[in-house]
Order: structure tokens, then sequence, then C-alpha cells
């Protein structure tokens, strides 16, 4: 089991959950954050940092396109080990619904 960061972060990117996690899992892109399996040990720490609920237990309700999509560009980022200031239309699109329409990658 690892945790999935979902399409609530799109747009948001939020940090909270990068200073809790004890073995850098999170990887940085351009509109979210993802989390590496092959580094997670879900210690499920970054859960509840998460303001939006993005994160997520692979065994809970996360479709199987956010799983792999995790794994597949939790390869093409860049580890993030610090927090950051989120994005600035955080606030406007942090109860966006259906935002994976703004990732141009999402073709898993």
């Amino acid at each position: 089991m690892a945790y999935v960061v979902n399409e609530k972060c799109i747009k948001c990117k939020y940090t909270d959950c990068v200073d809790v996690c004890p073995v850098d899992c999170f990887v940085e892109l351009e509109q979210m954050l993802v989390i590496d399996p092959e580094t997670c040990i879900d210690c499920a720490l970054c859960v509840k940092e998460c303001p939006v609920e993005a994160i997520a237990s692979d065994l809970e309700k996360v479709s199987q396109d956010w799983i792999l999509y995790n794994k597949i560009q939790s390869q093409k980022g860049t580890p993030i080990t610090d927090s950051k200031l989120p994005l600035s239309t955080a606030e406007r699109f942090s109860q966006e619904p259906n935002k994976k329409r703004f990732l141009d990658d999402f073709g898993v």
C-alpha cells in the first residue's frame, strides 16, 4: 500500500505534507505534487497535513488512474524535501471539481 496524491492538489500544490514526510517521497510537478510509491512507507503522516485533503491511501477510493499517474510522474518530477508557498491559484482552485482537465499529461 502507498499513499497517492489526487486531483485536489492540482493548481494548489500545498506543501505542508513535505515537512512531515520522514522519507522524502514527494515529487514536485508544475501543477501539483505526487508521491513516489517506491519510497512511501505508508506512515500516513502527510494525510492530515494536506489542507485540501488531496492525499489518500491506494486502498481507499482512489482510482487506478491516480495510482498510475503518481507512479509514472514521480519518476519525471523533482524530489521536494522542503515546503514552499502554495501556487498563487491555490485559494481560488481549492474547491474546484474535476481539476484533472488542467493536466496536459494525464493520459495514463
